[in-house]
C-alpha cells in the first residue's frame, strides 16, 4: 500500500489509503524512516484515475462574433452548465460560468459558438484558476476589448467552495 507522509506544526502523520495516523514526533526513534520536510510533494490521488485531454483540445476556433455598434452596453452572458477536468483525478469540476463584457472592440460573441467552446472544457485537464484565464484570454482576442470579466463559481468540493475571477470591466 501506497504510504504519504504529511506534516503538521508538532506531528507527522502518515497517510495510508483515507486514514491518516499521527506518527509521536517526540521521539527521535519513532520517526526513523521519515523524510525530511523539503522532501515532500504532493499526495498522488488514490482510487480509480479518469484519463483527461490536454489544453490543446480546447476548440478557440469555435468562437464566433459579429458586429455590434454599442461600446456602451453591458453584456453578461452565463451558464451553470460548465464542466472541465481536474488534472490531479480527471474526476468533473463543475460550475457556473459568468462572462461579462463591453463590447469596445465592435463585437459581440455568438451564444451558440460559445457554447461549442465551452464544451470542448469537458475532458481538459486544467486547474480551477487556468481555465478560468483561458477563457478569458480566449475571448478577449475574438471580443478585441479590454473591459472583460470572466467569473468561474465551482461546485463545493472537499468541502471548499472555489470561485476565480480574472479581468475587469
Amino acid at each position: 500500500m501506497n504510504c504519504h507522509w504529511l506534516f503538521n506544526e508538532d506531528r507527522v502523520w502518515i497517510a495510508k489509503g483515507q486514514a491518516s495516523v499521527p506518527v509521536l514526533s517526540n521521539r527521535p526513534d519513532a520517526l526513523s524512516g521519515v523524510p525530511e520536510k523539503g522532501e515532500i510533494q504532493m499526495i498522488e490521488a488514490e482510487g480509480k484515475i479518469f484519463q483527461w485531454e490536454s489544453p490543446e483540445k480546447i476548440r478557440a476556433d469555435f468562437l464566433e462574433t459579429f458586429d455590434f455598434d454599442s461600446p456602451r452596453q453591458y453584456i453578461k452572458t452565463e451558464t451553470r452548465e460548465f464542466i472541465a477536468a481536474c488534472p490531479f483525478s480527471g474526476l468533473p469540476d463543475v460550475g457556473r460560468l459568468i462572462i461579462e463584457y463591453y463590447p469596445e472592440g465592435g463585437r459581440c460573441i455568438e451564444l451558440k459558438s460559445l457554447k461549442y467552446y465551452t464544451v470542448s472544457f469537458k475532458n481538459v485537464g486544467l486547474f480551477q484558476e487556468g481555465v478560468t484565464r483561458r477563457i478569458y484570454d480566449d475571448l478577449k482576442a475574438v471580443l478585441k476589448t479590454e473591459r472583460l470579466k470572466i467569473t468561474t463559481i465551482y461546485n463545493t468540493r472537499g468541502g471548499f467552495d472555489t470561485t476565480c475571477i480574472e479581468g475587469r470591466l
